[in-house]
């Protein structure tokens, strides 16, 4: 009966899919935009034609009242676009948005009338994503718990790690010493790289360097106010970070890192690019995207 009354909240930030079964990344994008697509008939259908607007990053808002709803709506465009099995599922949730000074996670925080009844320890939070990843395919989880809360982060990682990538991103900021600690303390076994968040191209390779090497994953990330630059698809390239995170196939600062021509502009445009000048060295990542070469 708890249990059921937590999922009331939809607490999660964003819902994102990984196409793990692609064997290339021109593939890639086009199960990509497919489930998009089908994603957004799907939302249209059930919330109406206001709930298919997009966001600073592309993505979809429908007034969705639980995580799970979220998850159903990505379970269902995935199965309609022919996908099952090849289209995975992540989950940024940016806990230090609702964790408080009395070390609890409000998982209501979102409602004006908040009476606090949803508050929840860390453990209990983790609990939560355990039973998630199994009824769904998920395969990330991202600021799973407070950028200070480690402890709930390590027990997080050595319960599901294996299975789950948990990846820190307000945990780590990119800092090569957060990111020692990290490894030292097992606390998470990815790190999102965010080349402005730490303020240098070196330190961002430092920290992907001691990631790799300790056997994590790395996932290269766009920011919210983003550019057209298209500077992080080479960066993803070039250092074989196997994921990159910029957004949904949809607004042209969020295009310009993937590119399909015509329809797809500058980082979607980027990615396809470099895939063809590279001709038969280009290697896709896929379901190897947590470890897609030998570490430096």
């Amino acid at each position: 009966m708890m249990l059921r009354k937590l999922l009331i909240s939809c607490y999660l930030q964003e819902f994102m899919i990984l196409p793990v079964g692609a064997s290339s990344f021109k593939e890639a994008m086009k199960m990509g935009c497919e489930v998009y697509h089908h994603l957004k008939a799907v939302i249209k259908k059930k919330y109406g034609q206001d709930a298919t607007n997009v966001g600073d990053e592309g993505g979809f808002a429908p007034n969705i009242q639980e995580n799970k709803e979220g998850l159903e709506l990505l379970k269902t465009a995935i199965e309609k676009a022919g996908y099952t099995g090849k289209v995975v599922i992540g989950m940024d949730v940016a806990a230090s948005e609702f964790y408080g000074k009395d070390k609890t996670y409000d998982l209501n925080f979102k409602e004006e009338n908040n009476n606090g009844s949803q508050k929840i320890s860390g453990d209990q939070l983790k609990d939560l994503y355990k039973s998630f990843v199994s009824e769904y395919p998920i395969v990330s989880i991202e600021d799973p718990f407070d950028q200070d809360d480690w402890e709930t982060y390590a027990k997080l990682t050595a319960e599901i790690g294996q299975k789950v990538q948990i990846v820190g991103d307000d945990l780590l900021v990119t800092n090569p010493k957060r990111v020692a600690k990290a490894i030292s303390e097992k606390t998470c076994n990815a790190l999102l790289l965010k080349v402005n968040q730490i303020g240098s191209v070196t330190e961002s390779i430092e920290a992907v360097k001691m990631s790799k090497q300790a056997g994590w994953g790395v996932m290269t990330s766009h920011r919210s106010g983003e550019t057209e630059d298209t500077f992080i698809a080479d960066l993803a390239v070039g250092l074989s970070t196997g994921q990159i995170k910029t957004g949904a196939p949809c607004r042209s600062e969020r295009l310009a890192k993937y590119n399909q021509p015509v329809l797809i502009s500058r980082s979607f445009h980027q990615l396809l690019r470099i895939e063809e000048e590279l001709g038969s060295d280009a290697v896709y990542a896929g379901a190897s995207f947590r470890a897609p070469v030998e570490p430096y």
